[in-house]
This record gives structure tokens, C-alpha cells and sequence, in this order.
């Protein structure tokens, strides 16, 4: 053989030998993590939401680029045909209770004294808007894990009756993508005995595919592991100075020292005398969390709460946040501060705070 073809022989050996290693790395579809159940770029995923029966979670982005949560109750279903407005169902005369050896003892269910059925049930009422909330960081992750959306295997196109076995025909619960203003939805259904652990997803071409079990507990419980609670992005650290302004009266106070070190407040005018009590009060202020948080452009229940205290914190002249507590028509308090979507609810325990906020406002 001569140079030219131990050459050509020695080039297709090893394009063979490439082609095997590929082949040998590229699992196969059907292996745990490794099946993409929609290919979406994070760049074209505008919102992802989750229906049941009942209520819905979306994730979507702003056009700042701000991610945001949107949770809502479904319509309540109408009541069925022939149902009374107690919820009976109305016999049509028709006898109950009768016995083989005796006449029948005619029972009207719902019926009035004059023997004329009530009127339908009213229609269920319309369900409360939706809360539009910031999104946290397990959002942020949650979105990011979306796209491409993987699934632990793929189990192909199934005929009607597996899909019927599965839970798959009918399904309320949907995951449904919007990437570049296009929707993509994927109706789902949980193993039999094994819950939302790796949910039954069909797409839309009929393929079948088992999800992984990270995604459905974020949006089922998505008021508690999708929003964003912060009442602050800065930390304690970060500003040097707060006022307290408490209806007229107002005073302002300097930070001096970081933590883990010593932390002192002390009043503006007197920068030298530390104010233990100020310091102490405002510890407890800082670290207030919100029972509940109201959606964007919500109001509490019984209208705007009426202002009691505010706090603006500054780094120099540069103003850093703020927050404004106040109190509700049932005496519950509130709370607004530069990064709260809207209005949060704290606990009942606060009026020694809001009362104190008098004291460190005034200097008496």
C-alpha cells in the first residue's frame, strides 16, 4: 500500500473513532435530566403560568426588566341545574319515603308553606382581583429554570385510553409559556400514589414527558415561595442617618459604627449623646415582618390607612428608602416603603412601637 492510502485509511480511523466517542457521550433521550420538553430561550420567556381548578400563579417580566408575580381565584362554577338556594335540589313532588305497605308520604324538599319551590340559586360572586406582587429570588431562579424547560424522561406519543389512565384528558391543571408573544401549554397530571413529585406533562404534539420536581411546589405555593417580603433592598449598614417624623414633629438621627462592631444612634444636634432608648426602638422597627403583602395598586380592606409615623433613611444627601407605618379602619397597621409593590399588614403587637414613635419624633 502506498503513503497515499495508509494516509486515507489512518483519516477515516479516526474520523471513525471521533464518531464513536460522540456517540458514546450523547446519552440517549429518556435519560434522567437530559429530555427538553420545550426548547425556550430565557430571552423570549415572557411569563409562565399555572392553572387548576380553582386559582393561578404567573411569573411574568416587565419591560424594565422587573420580574413580578400574579396570583388569582378562578370563577366559582354555577351552582348545577335544578339546585334550590339552599343548595337542595328541588324533588319535582316526586314521593319520598314511601313503603311497599302503605301510601307514600309526600316530602317537598326546599318548598315553601304555600307549596311553590324557591327560586335558583344566586350566581357564585365574582372572585377578587388578582395580586400583581414583586418576585423574589426563588422566582428568579424558578424563571431561569424554565428555559429550556427540562423533564427527567420522555415516554413518546400515547394513545387515548393511557392518556385517559394518566389523568391527562381533561386535566384543569395547565403550565402555559408565553415566549416572544406565542403560547405554548402543557396540560399535566400526577402519578398515581407519588403526587406532584415528577408530574405527567403532554405538549401540544401529543408527546408525553415526566417533569422534575422542582417546579410545581414554587407555583402551588407561590404566595409564600414566590414574593418578595423585603420591606428594604439597602442594609443596616448602609445609611448614616434616619428621620422619625411623626405628624408635625420630626427629628433626625446619626449611625455611627458597623456591625459586628459597636452601633450607636444618637440625635443630629447632640451627634456626641447617644440615645439608647432611639436606638433600641428603631432595632425593633427594622426588623418588623409582614404577616401579609398586598398587591399593586391594592388597598386595605376599609380604604387608605391614616398615616401615624415615617422614617426616611439617607447615606449623605442621597435618600436610600423610606417607610411610612399606618394604621387601618379595624386598627390593624400597615406599612409602605420605597420597595414594597404596595401596602403589607403586620401583626396586632405594634402599638407600643407606634405609640413610642411620639416619644423619638419629639425628644420627650
Amino acid at each position: 500500500m502506498n503513503a497515499r492510502g495508509v494516509a486515507l485509511q489512518g483519516g477515516l480511523a479516526a474520523l471513525g473513532l471521533l464518531a464513536a466517542l460522540l456517540t458514546w457521550q450523547r446519552e440517549p433521550e429518556g435519560l434522567p435530566g437530559e429530555v427538553t420538553v420545550l426548547d425556550i430561550s430565557k430571552r423570549a420567556l415572557q411569563r409562565a403560568r399555572f392553572d387548576d381548578a380553582t386559582r393561578f400563579v404567573e411569573v411574568f417580566r416587565e419591560k424594565d426588566g422587573e420580574l413580578w408575580v400574579r396570583i388569582g381565584d378562578k370563577p366559582k362554577p354555577p351552582a348545577p341545574a335544578g339546585a334550590t338556594a339552599d343548595g337542595g335540589v328541588m324533588d319535582g313532588g316526586v314521593a319520598a319515603g314511601a313503603s311497599d305497605a302503605g301510601p307514600a308520604v309526600v316530602a317537598t324538599a326546599g318548598a315553601s308553606d304555600a307549596g311553590v319551590p324557591p327560586g335558583p340559586a344566586a350566581p357564585p360572586a365574582p372572585p377578587a382581583p388578582p395580586k400583581e406582587l414583586r418576585a423574589n429570588q426563588n422566582a428568579e431562579s424558578l424563571f431561569n429554570r424554565l428555559a429550556p424547560l427540562k423533564g427527567t424522561r420522555s415516554l413518546g406519543e400515547l394513545d387515548a385510553k393511557k392518556l385517559e389512565e394518566l389523568g391527562l384528558v381533561n386535566s384543569p391543571r395547565k403550565l402555559t409559556f408565553t415566549v416572544d408573544g406565542r403560547e405554548e401549554v402543557l396540560t399535566l397530571a400526577a402519578p398515581i400514589g407519588i403526587g406532584w413529585g415528577s408530574p405527567y406533562a403532554l405538549r401540544g404534539d401529543g408527546k408525553v414527558f415526566l417533569l422534575g420536581s422542582a417546579i410545581l411546589p414554587d407555583f402551588e405555593g407561590g404566595m409564600n415561595r414566590l414574593v418578595d417580603r423585603r420591606l428594604h433592598t439597602f442594609e443596616g449598614e448602609d445609611f448614616d442617618t434616619f428621620t422619625v417624623s411623626q405628624g408635625k414633629n420630626a427629628r433626625t438621627f446619626v449611625v455611627s459604627g458597623k456591625p459586628p462592631g459597636a452601633v450607636t444612634v444618637a440625635p443630629q444636634t447632640a451627634p456626641d449623646k447617644p440615645d439608647e432608648f432611639v436606638h433600641n426602638w428603631h432595632d425593633r422597627i427594622w426588623r418588623m415582618l409582614a404577616m401579609d403583602v398586598l398587591g399593586r395598586g391594592e388597598e386595605p380592606e376599609g380604604g387608605v390607612p391614616e398615616e401615624v409615623f415615617r422614617v426616611e433613611y439617607r447615606k449623605g444627601d442621597k435618600v436610600l428608602g423610606f417607610l411610612t407605618v399606618a394604621r387601618g379602619a379595624k386598627g390593624e397597621f400597615y406599612a409602605k416603603t420605597e420597595h414594597s409593590a404596595g401596602w403589607v399588614r403586620f401583626h396586632s403587637g405594634l402599638e407600643t412601637v407606634v405609640n413610642e414613635a411620639v416619644k423619638v419624633a419629639t425628644g420627650t
